[in-house]
């Protein structure tokens, strides 16, 4: 009796709770990065480009990263990984704490917290989560993993800022690298039994399910169009404080902006995936960044007003991550879970593209013009060119043919 229950207590419900536990510590802490800028940069006498290039190198390295940890996390197991990757989060943080010149600061929240993000981001716990729903319920289910990362980024930034404020950014830090730790434990509900598959059903290895979907058309679209998701966010993530700033509005107007984001953003990672339990998951795609284009377009044609700025906000965090639930939930439609963790790292990786481009085109469109107008116009046409490149997918499954049975 104590073996069946041992091995029932990872229910989906726990699965679902558990692993978006993890996603609010984890990428909660990772938003909480920008309060150290200051103190950090003032005591150790640094300029703000040393912070922010390691900041940089974290999310191209957080991309890169994505598809080898997602490979090992579906052959290995996702509680494995996700683990492994908060020790390597814990100690990346805790060398953040000593770093007293770029180098190691750029080797322990460029390199290590990047590693250690993805292996705790949202391509691994998506799927464990992918397997442990039926497809009819899955899409929601990847809508609360997704509010639960939202919420993350709404409840740790207080969290951090108090203990800046009360303890000092070292000390703030190192409280961090033991909050992270909290994810071992909750990584446990995330460790899968492998069944090996009838002798009926249709056996792949990584090899053969990388050639599969590089081969398919509307993969490669769908990665496109991520892209654009990492360039929107990143942009208006990085360098929306400062336009505030040259929009002659307070520092505080584009902080409760970002706020904004971070709580309507709860509500709409979950809608979109409720959505995408019901309709068609392309078109819902198009439709999010079509409507993203629209809402951009209007907040830089109208004045600029803490009303207009907060509205913005709203709006903005409500599309903000509604893309994560859809895109993982159409690869684990054409393509099955099997491997949703390495294909959906795979398409993570050209959004970390993106948000490495959204940041630096961002910064030297400034520089050469004195504004961010083309920078926001370029955004709105981005936006209509991923609404376009999700459309013509084709979004029926796979058809794989069974093994023909050996002869006796």
């Amino acid at each position: 009796m104590s073996t069946t229950t041992s091995k029932n207590w990872r229910t989906p419900a726990v699965i679902l709770i558990c692993g978006g536990m993890a996603l609010t510590i984890a990428l909660g802490t990772r938003h909480s990065f920008g309060l150290f800028l200051q103190p950090m940069t003032t005591d150790l006498g640094w300029g703000r480009q040393t912070f922010a290039f390691a900041l940089a190198i974290q999310n191209l390295v957080y991309g890169i990263a994505q598809p080898f940890t997602g490979m090992i996390a579906d052959k290995y197991g996702a509680g494995r990984v996700m683990a492994g990757g908060a020790i390597f989060y814990a100690i990346g943080l805790t060398l953040m704490a000593f770093s007293t010149s770029g180098l190691e600061f750029g080797f322990s929240a460029g390199i290590l917290v990047g590693i250690a993000l993805s292996c705790s981001g949202f391509s691994i716990v998506y799927g464990v989560i992918g397997r442990a729903f039926p497809p009819e319920k899955r899409s929601v289910a990847l809508g609360l993993a997704g509010a639960a990362g939202s919420f993350g980024q709404f409840s740790m930034l207080p969290y951090s800022q108090t203990l800046i404020s009360n303890i000092g950014w070292h000390n703030a830090m190192l409280i961090l690298a033991i909050t992270i730790l909290f994810i071992v434990p909750l990584s446990t509900a995330l460790v899968e039994k492998h069944v090996p598959p009838a002798k009926d059903q249709f056996k792949q290895s990584i090899p053969e399910a990388l050639r599969e979907a590089l081969s398919h058309r509307g993969y490669w679209l769908l990665c496109i169009a991520y892209t654009v998701c990492g360039f929107q966010l990143m942009f208006i993530s990085v360098h929306f404080p400062a336009y505030m700033v040259d929009q002659h509005m307070t520092p505080e107007t584009g902080m409760i902006a970002l706020a904004m984001i971070g709580l309507f953003n709860i509500f709409g990672s979950y809608f979109w995936g409720w959505l995408g339990g019901r309709y068609t998951k392309k078109y819902l795609l198009s439709t999010l960044y079509f409507t993203r284009a629209v809402g951009i377009a209007v907040f830089i044609s109208l004045p600029i007003t803490p009303l207009s700025v907060y509205m913005f906000g709203a709006v903005i965090g409500f599309l903000w991550l509604g893309t994560v639930p859809l895109t993982s939930g159409l690869i684990a439609q054409i393509f099955g879970v099997r491997y949703l963790s390495t294909l959906s790292g795979i398409a993570f990786l050209f959004h970390q593209v993106g948000s490495f481009l959204g940041v630096g085109i961002g910064g030297y469109m400034f520089d050469a013009t004195g504004s961010y107008r083309l920078m926001w116009i370029l955004t709105i046409g981005m936006g209509v060119v991923a609404a376009i490149l999700n459309f013509p997918i084709d979004d029926r499954q796979i058809a794989r043919k069974p093994p023909v049975p050996a002869t006796a």
